[in-house]
């Protein structure tokens, strides 16, 4: 990603156009981008990864779920668990919002870590079961956070879990739907700097969307 032909104030506010878009069909959206992409930022950052690493995985966690743009809406807001057509349908967000973010200039590696943030370690994951290290470090990092994020929001079908119960989760699925050290990163900041984690869990709450997914 070429940052130096385009300003950083300039990309973020396309983003932001990007993912209000995205906001305006799917409720749970709303914040979920933003929470992603700090805590995968974070994440980026203990791991030491250089300054243009860390900028694309943050703009790749404002963006991940992009192509949810292209999926009906009676699947997109459904209340309740999806059959297993309608998982079928979902799964296809990752390679729509690939094919979106790869025909903009700047975007092509945004792209790719959009492509691929479902895969899983051990190469049971989608579109192309990719394994290991096939699969780009910055999408292995929203890969874990997303899961994190989803675990600790609230949905339509279950209350969230705890930031620990989240993270014994990651942890028992560390080496097979998630890399080992990226899995060690989180525990580090949830022993380390609990308090981050907190305040990106507490945001789900702050959402006034919370109260609709809950009453509705």
């Amino acid at each position: 990603m070429e940052s130096s032909s385009i300003s950083k104030i300039d990309l973020h506010e396309f983003v932001e156009s990007l993912i209000k878009g995205l906001e305006s069909k799917d409720l749970y959206t709303s914040g979920h981008s933003e929470r992603v992409a700090h805590l995968a930022e974070k994440i980026a950052t203990k791991m030491k990864l250089n300054t243009k690493e860390i900028f694309k995985i943050h703009i790749a966690g404002h963006l991940h779920d992009i192509g949810k743009i292209g999926i009906r809406d009676s699947v997109l807001k459904k209340k309740g668990r999806l059959t297993d057509n309608e998982y079928e349908e979902i799964k296809k967000h990752s390679m729509i919002g690939h094919d979106i973010l790869n025909k903009i200039s700047n975007f092509k590696e945004i792209a790719q870590i959009v492509k691929y943030h479902h895969e899983r370690y051990d190469g049971k994951g989608y579109p192309e079961g990719l394994k290991g290290d096939e699969i780009p470090l910055e999408s292995k990092i929203i890969g874990v956070v997303d899961a994190f994020d989803a675990m600790t929001s609230p949905r339509h079908y279950r209350r969230p879990v705890t930031i620990l119960e989240a993270i014994e989760e990651i942890n028992k699925n560390s080496g097979s739907q998630f890399d080992p050290e990226i899995s060690q990163i989180i525990n580090r900041i949830y022993h380390d700097n609990y308090e981050f984690l907190e305040e990106i869990v507490k945001s789900a709450y702050k959402n006034n969307n919370y109260i609709e997914l809950i009453c509705e």
